[in-house]
């Protein structure tokens, strides 16, 4: 009798250990981008991180449509967290541009660095300026993008209709073999540098970057606050000898709001105490400041991500 209780003893305790166990375990999948831009490789970069730093933590680096995409994805619970441009989610959250109702079951986690609107063209071609690219085909990103919406912004401060190109919507990878093919004459990548799809370009064919004029710069900079300046550094493609001057939105970690807050605290945490780690493994890694995690966002961050800035005095 004795025995037969024993046994029962440690049935229950292995169920009960077993069951704990599961109850722990967190599955979340991360919206990223295109495989051939920046948002998939650094996406999975991070989740290796959380996965073998967090006990029971299991995120899932998933390709998606970018960020147009990853916000009605977050909303929706369809995934718990996303890489966003900063201003796909000032559009979502506000109901501005293409999103006809706001999107609120948004929070932010981080600001990660800084995504560069590059404008690739031929390097013996004849276009040396945006409004060059009228009559041409361009490759403006995935319908609903945030590279779309930079391609519509760069036409309304240069005085363009959309109806002066032939705009192609393309992912990132799209418009670098159609470019290779010669089946499109330009195409604009917003994201990290230096990007995969243009270093794939670079390789087979001669590129310039056109710059943006100061002028042009400050135009952006004014109406669309979201923009910054910024300069692509010499040298970041093959053949590419002179700086080139741009501007940049911010990839911005974002959480569905409905996440517990010790989840994001732990997401949180454990991404800046391994930011080194992040950096050895991803170049973009090296650009993930406390000091500009909480700049540049216009909606609310998530309460897990404030106990962390709080606790490290990057917010009150």
């Amino acid at each position: 009798m004795r025995r037969s209780i024993i046994i029962s003893l440690v049935f229950m305790f292995a169920v009960c250990f077993v069951s704990t166990g599961l109850a722990q375990e967190v599955k979340l999948i991360l919206a990223t981008g295109g495989t051939a831009g920046t948002y998939y490789p650094f996406g999975g970069t991070m989740a290796k991180i959380w996965n073998s730093k967090i006990p029971g933590m299991n995120v899932t680096a998933q390709s998606t449509g970018a960020s147009a995409e990853n916000v009605r994805l977050v909303n929706k619970m369809e995934a718990e967290l996303a890489l966003v441009q900063s201003d796909t989610i000032d559009f979502a959250y506000h109901a501005k541009e293409a999103f006809k109702e706001p999107l609120k079951k948004l929070a932010a986690i981080a600001v990660l660095y800084p995504e560069v609107i590059q404008i690739v063209v031929r390097g013996d071609g004849k276009i040396n300026s945006f409004t060059d690219l009228k009559g041409a085909k361009v490759g403006v990103g995935a319908p609903g993008s945030g590279t779309e919406a930079n391609f519509r912004q760069l036409l309304d401060i240069y005085g363009m209709k959309k109806e002066d190109v032939r705009p192609q919507y393309l992912s990132f990878s799209e418009s670098a073999e159609q470019f290779k093919d010669k089946h499109i004459d330009a195409f604009i990548v917003t994201a990290g540098v230096p990007n995969a799809a243009i270093m794939d370009v670079a390789v087979m064919q001669s590129i310039r970057i056109l710059s943006i004029p100061e002028k042009k710069v400050s135009q952006l900079i004014k109406k669309y606050s979201f923009l910054s300046p910024v300069v692509i550094p010499a040298n970041t493609y093959k053949n590419q000898s002179s700086e080139v001057k741009t501007v940049a939105v911010a990839a911005v970690l974002i959480a569905s709001s409905d996440l517990k807050e010790d989840v994001v605290y732990n997401l949180t945490k454990t991404l800046f105490e391994n930011q080194a780690e992040l950096a050895s493994a991803h170049a973009k890694g090296k650009d993930l400041n406390l000091k500009t995690a909480v700049k540049g966002v216009s909606i609310p961050f998530h309460p897990g991500a404030v106990k962390y800035y709080k606790e490290k005095r990057v917010m009150k």
